[in-house]
């Protein structure tokens, strides 16, 4: 176990493989944020539309925020906040069954992940078009813009790390929107699990995510080297 202590202005060392064997090192300080993702009860078993384990994120992602907490990084949690009558529902010709309903208790974070009062929540969804990125109909871009003045910081915020639920939608597509901003952008792969609709879809995502320039990296990278 990683304490918080023991993390605290660190180098996070990513084991993506490179053509040249190097590997990645990006120290988590102030100028870089934490992504968590749709840690909702709806996403979790027993919810209205669950993933797979989706709730085995949660102790990894909660690593993470102590992490970030410790070396001054910035969390930003995200969730869906929709309509009743959202038009991601069946009921109104949507994919997916009613889940996340403003106010609902599926709605909620999952009780088990830890939510610091500096933490920033950012809804998204919260009127009847879909959007599965977090940057996308959010204010989201402009926190992180924002969080440059507030800290005190020159540059502002670099780096993204992004994990959560689900991998090949809400993940994915945060990702994807983060890298056309031009943030680096570091996907967790140990922090999120995936709908996988289609068994591939998956390996998919992360394929997608890395090609156009995402990391894909863990916590066990990070704690073997500050063991």
């Amino acid at each position: 176990m990683v304490g918080r202590d023991s993390i605290q202005g660190i180098l996070f060392q990513g084991s993506t493989p490179r053509k040249n064997g190097t590997k990645l090192a990006i120290k988590i300080d102030s100028h870089t944020a934490l992504v968590v993702v749709d840690i909702q009860n709806d996403f979790c078993p027993g919810g209205a539309l669950a993933v797979a384990d989706g709730d085995k994120v949660v102790p990894v992602l909660n690593k993470y925020i102590q992490l970030f907490r410790s070396s001054g990084g910035p969390v930003i949690y995200t969730r869906d906040w929709h309509p009743p009558d959202h038009s991601s529902f069946k009921t109104q010709g949507g994919p997916w069954p009613p889940h996340c309903v403003q106010g609902s208790e599926g709605a909620k974070f999952h009780s088990d992940l830890l939510q610091p009062a500096e933490g920033e929540i950012v809804s998204k969804a919260d009127r009847k078009d879909e959007a599965y990125s977090f940057f996308q109909g959010t204010d989201l871009a402009h926190r992180l813009r924002r969080l440059k003045y507030r800290l005190g910081l020159r540059g502002g915020i670099r780096a993204l790390f992004v994990g959560g639920l689900a991998t090949d939608y809400c993940v994915k597509e945060t990702v994807l929107d983060a890298l056309k901003l031009g943030f680096q952008v570091y996907y967790l792969d140990d922090a999120s699990k995936a709908v996988n609709v289609k068994p591939e879809d998956s390996k998919l995502a992360v394929k997608e995510m890395v090609s156009k320039g995402a990391m894909e990296v863990s916590l066990a990278d990070l704690a073997s080297e500050s063991a």
